[in-house]
């Protein structure tokens, strides 16, 4: 859908779009949605019962691959970054959600989980799960770069840009496969750091992209007033609400990069929206906490 004129004011000749991927599902919505797609075929391809995966407190892709479980009748189990968090189960929506959805919690020490990735560590869940299907933190494989692919189809050749939130890499990696060749693709960061540039690098197959670091607002999980003030004025000029870790941060950026005049007059711009409004409701109780102004819901 068109963003009104109103939010890039000023500037009639550039065309803002959004791309309503957080409406596919309630629960396995986004990218999370693309990324899962074929994990979860090669799951049933390999007679496996049980998915495990890894993630934070407020992980949007914690709580998709329960709501998966759930739908597919499949045993889940997450493991849980920070085992302070053991007993504060029911005070985070998140961790509640995945529990209903019949997940299993591990939660391990900050230490040990950046571990996660080693042979011995993996081997130890084995031995304490079972046999699972590995999906990594985030969702980002080959696989879920594939269904990723698919966010982009034929109707949206008429962009220039496409932008979108960057996480692990995968989503961003999908368009960059899938574009034309006449669009560029622009990632947003939600972290510090450029490592994302060579993990990307493992996945796309053109150089027809780079990314934008300048809109993380001081790192991953991290808002500001001024951000909130944005998301909430977006959300009711447009009735679009936007999650504060990903797609709240993209679209601030990519509005504030056409009023610096970055694009090209007359450009078409099409933003991805990724989903994880799931966050708002935790994102909320740090919030009050710090007595800063919340985000508004989008029930």
């Amino acid at each position: 859908m068109n963003i009104p004129n109103q939010l890039i004011e000023g500037f009639p000749n550039i065309t803002l779009s959004i791309k309503r991927e957080d409406l596919i599902h309630p629960f396995v919505s986004g990218n999370k949605f693309r990324k899962l797609k074929y994990n979860l075929l090669q799951a049933n391809n390999e007679k496996k019962q049980q998915l495990l995966t890894f993630g934070g407190a407020f992980s949007n892709h914690i709580a998709a691959v329960a709501a998966l479980g759930k739908l597919h009748q499949l045993k889940t189990v997450g493991v849980i970054r920070g085992d302070e968090l053991v007993n504060s189960i029911q005070e985070n929506p998140t961790l509640r959600f995945t529990q209903a959805c019949g997940m299993e919690l591990d939660f391990v020490s900050r230490a040990g989980y950046r571990n996660k990735t080693e042979a011995s560590f993996l081997s130890g869940l084995e031995q304490k799960w079972g046999s699972f299907y590995l999906i990594p933190e985030g969702g980002t494989n080959a696989l879920a770069v594939k269904g990723c692919e698919e966010i982009l189809t034929e109707t949206d050749a008429e962009f220039d840009f496409i932008c979108c939130a960057v996480g692990t890499g995968g989503t961003i990696s999908g368009l960059i496969n899938r574009a034309q060749t006449h669009q560029k693709i622009l990632g947003f960061p939600a972290l510090k750091g450029d490592f994302l540039k060579e993990e990307i690098c493992r996945f796309a197959t053109n150089e027809r992209w780079d990314l934008i670091s300048d809109y993380h607002f001081d790192g991953y999980g991290k808002v500001t007033p001024e951000l909130i003030d944005f998301i909430n004025r977006f959300y009711l000029e447009t009735g679009i609400p936007l999650d504060p870790i990903y797609t709240g941060k993209m679209v601030f950026g990519v509005i504030d990069l056409i009023q610096k005049n970055y694009f090209p007059e007359g450009s078409k711009i099409l933003m991805i929206h990724t989903g994880g409004l799931q966050g708002i409701e935790g994102m909320n109780i740090q919030l009050k906490n710090k007595k800063l102004p919340l985000l508004l819901t989008h029930a």
